[in-house]
């Protein structure tokens, strides 16, 4: 497949699964030996995805994902986004806030004929939980996808 087909995989996959949550969609674009390397495994790499995508739909609604850069060589793809959602459901113990979060994640996805087979992925887990109040320095407002802090009198200019 070419690189651009991979960018399009990636991309489909982002909006499909990460932001709309649709499980159907992992069936058709991860491969059956697929590797999550960030979750743990029951053998059943699907199934974990869906039971992790279904997880996070429950807690976190209104998610929007922002690619803020996208490179490929190979069958890799990268991406470096801004993750965006209201938690306004149980998520890692924790009850529902309501508070909104944006923090930056990395993906690289490996594709082959079509389909992913591997994913690695890392987050701002810190600066979620303090956007969310569970633990401190997050009262501010979360910062917009440029990453520009907002001030005190509205949203961040960018």
């Amino acid at each position: 497949m070419s690189i651009d087909e991979n960018k399009a995989i990636v991309r489909r996959f982002i909006d499909e699964v990460f932001v709309q949550g649709m499980t159907d969609t992992v069936d058709e674009l991860i491969a059956d030996d697929f590797v999550g390397h960030t979750w743990p495994s029951t053998g059943r790499p699907k199934d974990d995805l869906k039971a992790a995508i279904g997880r996070t739909s429950k807690a976190l609604t209104d998610a929007r994902f922002t690619i803020e850069d996208m490179v490929a060589e190979d069958d890799r793809v990268a991406v470096r986004l801004t993750a965006e959602a209201t938690h306004t459901g149980e998520l890692m113990g924790m009850a529902p806030s309501g508070k909104r979060y944006s923090i930056g994640e990395i993906h690289i996805f490996r594709i082959h004929d079509g389909t992913v087979v591997e994913h690695w992925h890392q987050y701002d887990k810190m600066t979620m939980m303090q956007q969310l109040g569970a633990l401190p320095g997050g009262e501010e407002t979360a910062p917009d996808s440029t990453g520009a802090a907002p001030d005190a009198d509205g949203p961040a200019a960018g």
